[in-house]
């Protein structure tokens, strides 16, 4: 047999000519800025003069005695003061319910008894640390109001904090009711406080002067 040679035919491929690149292109400052940031030029630019406008203000402040910079200071507190909207009215309610709900744990915890009396010795330990709860609630609301300045607010919680205090159990030992004595005698001189800094109409003074006085609290009726 014959031996036959086969032709082997290599293609090869000629790359397609390329641009030609020109050498030595100098970039400005703010474009290799750019490709570093990744960010286009008019954004560093405004960044960079941003950046010297407040050196500029720095130095100038620099310049400025003590006296000159406290004025500066206070004239731009007072004028956010009359760009800020007015403080709005706290609502009341979450405050009064959390109230209403200690005095409904003081009764919760009184032991019932038909024979005996539930407002003795016994039932006075039993219910003293949600009588303590309650005080502290009572007191804190008032407090928190004076400090947050809402005189008017302080005056309608501290009206609302005196009704839940009358409506306590009387004891029949009279030294057991002495937490219901300061919780009437604190919420008394923060009324007399918000209503000193208020300037609250008279209406109000009347609605505060009808308030329960000792005789009402004595003859608070006993809730079993």
């Amino acid at each position: 047999m014959a031996t036959g040679f086969q032709e082997r035919r290599v293609l090869v491929e000629i790359p397609a000519p390329q641009p030609k690149i020109t050498a030595h292109i100098r970039r400005s400052y703010f474009e290799a800025l750019n490709y570093r940031m990744g960010s286009s030029p008019c954004a560093v630019k405004s960044c960079i003069k941003k950046q010297k406008l407040n050196q500029k203000k720095e130095l100038q402040l620099m310049a400025f005695s003590r006296e000159q910079l406290v004025n500066l200071v206070s004239s731009l507190m007072l004028l956010e003061e009359e760009r800020s909207p007015p403080a709005s009215r706290p609502d009341l309610k979450l405050l009064k319910e959390n109230l209403q709900l200690k005095k409904t744990h003081v009764y919760r915890s009184i032991p019932y008894s038909r024979l005996g009396s539930n407002r003795d010795a016994h039932c006075y330990r039993k219910a003293y640390p949600h009588l303590v709860a309650f005080k502290k609630t009572c007191l804190e609301g008032g407090r928190l109001l004076l400090q947050s300045e809402m005189w008017e607010a302080a005056v309608e919680y501290g009206l609302a904090a005196w009704r839940f205090t009358s409506e306590l159990p009387q004891w029949d030992t009279s030294s057991h009711n002495g937490l219901r004595e300061q919780c009437y005698r604190t919420l008394a001189a923060q009324c007399s406080a918000a209503l000193q800094h208020s300037g609250l109409g008279m209406a109000k003074c009347l609605e505060l002067r009808r308030r329960p006085g000792k005789k009402d609290r004595e003859s608070t009726v006993h809730h079993d």
